[in-house]
């Protein structure tokens, strides 16, 4: 089957790159941008911007090509560049910060599953993202490399939905579950659909908007 390619705009810093390197979902994740450098080599930064992204312990920054290709270089404030690019009013302690605000936690049976609807569920299955949102409502638990599900977690978490038969619809989320290895996906998968009383399976994505080559 063709390559699907994706034509989009380009950020100048990117006009170099060959057409099947930027159309290559595995190549926009290597090449994320996530310091001062790395951004202003791709566009202006302000202080704000600069003074956070230098600034220890702060919220996970990643931002594929693709995505920061779409921000207004000369817009401050451009929608598109507040979902992903710090600024210093996120150093300023607040009361709540970095705690569990959904309250997720106070309905978890077992790790990674919240279960707060009696027909539904979250389904936890990945701390990773394409790219980090600033307005994460997971930042507690999003975005360390070091820390993942583990497959003994994914066995707690099928075993008690085959023991919860009001369960119908399950909600896959994390993270971003379409950064999954695709393996992994289809056996998640393959083992909800096994679970007679499921009859909806959703994966919550932001990977069509940061990541459309995925």
């Amino acid at each position: 089957m063709a390559k699907r390619i994706f034509p989009s705009m380009r950020a100048p810093a990117y006009a170099h790159v060959p057409e099947e390197q930027w159309n290559s979902w595995r190549w926009q994740l290597s090449h994320r941008l996530n310091s001062v450098d790395e951004l202003a080599a791709v566009l202006p930064l302000t202080d704000s911007e600069r003074k956070a992204l230098s600034a220890p312990g702060l919220f996970r920054v990643d931002i594929t090509p693709y995505f920061v290709s779409l921000i207004n270089p000369d817009d401050p404030e451009d929608p598109v560049r507040r979902q992903v690019i710090p600024t210093d009013a996120e150093m300023v302690p607040f009361t709540g910060m970095m705690e569990d605000s959904l309250a997720e936690d106070a309905h978890s049976p077992v790790p990674g599953l919240v279960h707060r609807y009696p027909d539904r569920v979250l389904m936890l299955v990945t701390t990773q993202c394409a790219s980090y949102c600033r307005y994460c409502t997971r930042s507690r638990i999003v975005g360390d490399p070091k820390e993942q599900f583990s497959r003994a977690e994914f066995d707690l978490q099928i075993d008690y939905l085959r023991r919860t038969p009001q369960v119908r619809d399950v909600l896959l989320s994390g993270g971003d579950p379409l950064t999954l290895a695709p393996k992994l996906l289809e056996e998640l998968i393959s083992r909800l659909r096994e679970i007679e009383h499921i009859e909806i399976i959703r994966i919550g994505s932001r990977v069509p908007v940061f990541l459309p080559m995925r």
